[in-house]
Formats: structure tokens, C-alpha cells, sequence
């Protein structure tokens, strides 16, 4: 009688072979995976342990799963719903009759509103496209460092860049940033004084306090989950006597029947479900968080949308769009020790502080 050599079928573990009369091989190498571990290479051969494969790492960067983590994060202003607003119109920043039409066109009173708060000057009759002889004379804004926090497409990063500012816009939105990076590379000036950055306010607040002279939150407040940690990161990256301009939509019915009703279900002027009325921020909210996070309010200006002209105009009333200028309280003669400033920064400081309401 012929003794089986090993590796083949013997008799007695010829189990569920009857029916088939084809013997099962055992297999030589089988390649499995624990809960959460490596790889792992059972081998077939008796008295060898397993071989282990470590799990190959996931490249680092600030991709869409980096924008899925900030998103999830519980401590971030960040609103996932709204990312995803935007996310579907990430490639239309730049289509001036498109869905950001009325963006493109507020610039022509936001850009000198902010302009006429930092210098103290007044240009509401004045629009970024007549700027450029002023552009020309020397760049009212050089020197000074802005932030644009929810920059979008860079619709609003341009123009204070164009008036000489060095701005740096973030959004969480990889989508914005790249379409934002794309347009201002057409300009070589404004690649020099314009960076862009994919991150939430919270996500810089550690490498930028007290950094910056200007913040810009521009249609942003009525879109974070949590204002008043907004505001405070605000004051945490603003230097001390730094301005903050916000404008955003006021929470009344009015509001709610222009804003919403009219301008997305009617009209069409934004994409339906935009803006969520229960978000919205009445201006006396606003500034009971500023005051109480060391600004303090120097101006409030109504604004109205004509949308038969797709224009912007300044209003007395601010029970529907409005725009708000606050200035970071602080000791301006400790801020001198550490960091001299220069003649112009030293008469933009004194001018900031001098705004009236």
C-alpha cells in the first residue's frame, strides 16, 4: 500500500468530495485583513507564523478629505449644509451674470466702504473701477495686511488687492481656492499681494494672533454654525486697533420676503436655498457679540439691491442687507513699544479710531 506523501487528500479528510469526486487543495497562501490592521499572509506551510504588511499611508493635504474633517469638527464655525451650497458653485465665481452677479456688483460700495473706514475718508460716491488713478498715485492701501475669511472665489481679495493691500483669503472649500488661485494668476501684481488658503478661521487663529490690521466677512455671518466663536477668533487674529467689516442680512420679515422669497423662489437673484432665514443676524445681536468680544461699533449703513439695474445703493434703514465697521480696543502705546509703526500705519491707527457712527 502507497503511503500518501504530504499535501495530498487522504481519505479520511475527503469531506463534501463524494458528490463532486474532485478533492479540495488546500490553498497554498491566503492574504487577509484583521479589523483596522494590515495585511497579513496566512502561508499554508505548517509551523510558520504569519507575515505582516504594514497598511500604506494616506498622502497629507488639503484635499476634499481634509475639507470633510474640518467639517466635522465640533469646534469649527464651519457649516457642513452650507460647504455643500457652495460646492456646487464653486466654477461660477467669476460669471459676472451669473448666480454671484449681485456679489460682483456690491463691490462697487463694500470696496469703498472699507477703504473709507480704515483711512477715515469718505467714498461711498466712489466705485472700484474709477480707483484707478488712485491705483496709480501709489496704492492707498499698501502695507496694510487684510483677511478675507469666506473669500469664495477671490470676488472681493481683488480689488483691496489691486488698492495695494497684501490679503490673504482662506475658505474651507478646496473647490473656491482653486478657482480663486486660477484668476488672480492672470494678474502678476496680484499674485505678489494675494494669497489663498484652504482652512476655517479657527484653523489660524494659532499662527496668526494679532496679525492683521483688517478683517473682511463679507455675506459670510449668516452662513457659520457658531457666531460668536467666529467673532471671537476675529478678535484673536485682528491686531489691537484693527478694523472688522461684516455685511450681511438683517433677521426681519422683510428680509425674509426680499431675501429669500423674492430674491431665490421669484426673481432667481441667488440659487433657491442659499441663505436660511432663521441665520440670519439682526444688527443689535451683532453688536452685543462684538462689544462683548473687545470691539467696538463705529458704523452701521443700510444697504438696498435694485435688481432692475443689478446696483447697489446706501440706505438709511438696515432692515434688510447692512453693512458694519467695528474696531479692536487696545493699548495703542503697548502696541508702539513692541512694534513701531510707520508714519502711514501710525495716521490709518488714529483714523480708524476717530470713526463716527
Amino acid at each position: 500500500m502507497r503511503i500518501a506523501e504530504w499535501g495530498e487528500d487522504r481519505p479520511a479528510e475527503r469531506k463534501g468530495t463524494e458528490s463532486s469526486g474532485t478533492p479540495r487543495r488546500r490553498p497554498c497562501c491566503r492574504r487577509t485583513r484583521g479589523a483596522g490592521g494590515p495585511e497579513r499572509d496566512d502561508v499554508g506551510r505548517r509551523g510558520e507564523a504569519p507575515r505582516l504588511r504594514p497598511r500604506p499611508e494616506r498622502p497629507a493635504g488639503c484635499g476634499r478629505a481634509t475639507v470633510r474633517r474640518l467639517l466635522s469638527t465640533s469646534q469649527s464655525s464651519v457649516d457642513p449644509k452650507e460647504m455643500r451650497k457652495f460646492q456646487l458653485l464653486a466654477h461660477r465665481w467669476w460669471d459676472e451674470q451669473g448666480e454671484y452677479s449681485a456679489l460682483h456688483s456690491m463691490n462697487d460700495i463694500r470696496v469703498p466702504f472699507i477703504r473709507c473706514g480704515f483711512e477715515d475718508r469718505c467714498f461711498y460716491g466712489d466705485t472700484v473701477l474709477n480707483m484707478g488713478s488712485a491705483y496709480q498715485r501709489g496704492s492707498p492701501l499698501s502695507g496694510v495686511k487684510i483677511l478675507d475669511v469666506g473669500c469664495g472665489g477671490g470676488l472681493l481679495s481683488e480689488p483691496l488687492g489691486r488698492l495695494g493691500a497684501s490679503v490673504t483669503g482662506i475658505d474651507p472649500l478646496e473647490e473656491n481656492i482653486r478657482a480663486a488661485d486660477q484668476h488672480k494668476s492672470f494678474d502678476p501684481v496680484l499674485a505678489k499681494r494675494i494669497q489663498y488658503k484652504c482652512g476655517s478661521l479657527e484653523e489660524i487663529v494659532e499662527e496668526s494672533v494679532e496679525t492683521f490690521d483688517v478683517i473682511v466677512a463679507s455675506e459670510v455671518v449668516e452662513h457659520v454654525a457658531d457666531l460668536e466663536m467666529f467673532i471671537k477668533c476675529c478678535s484673536q487674529v485682528l491686531k489691537p486697533g484693527g478694523s472688522l467689516f461684516i455685511t450681511t442680512i438683517n433677521k426681519t420679515q422683510l428680509s425674509y420676503i426680499l431675501g429669500i422669497v423674492v430674491a431665490e423662489k421669484i426673481a432667481g437673484i441667488v440659487p433657491e436655498g442659499t441663505h436660511e432665514w432663521e441665520k440670519f443676524v439682526p444688527p443689535e445681536e451683532l453688536e452685543r457679540l462684538l462689544e462683548a468680544n473687545s470691539f467696538s461699533v463705529k458704523t452701521v449703513n443700510g444697504m438696498l439691491y435694485n435688481p432692475l439695474t443689478g446696483s447697489w445703493s446706501w440706505i438709511e434703514s438696515t432692515s434688510i442687507n447692512y453693512a458694519l465697521h467695528a474696531v479692536k480696543s487696545g493699548d495703542q502705546a503697548q502696541t508702539s513699544q513692541t512694534e513701531p509703526l510707520s508714519e502711514m500705519e501710525s495716521e490709518q491707527c488714529s483714523a480708524t479710531a476717530g470713526t463716527s457712527v
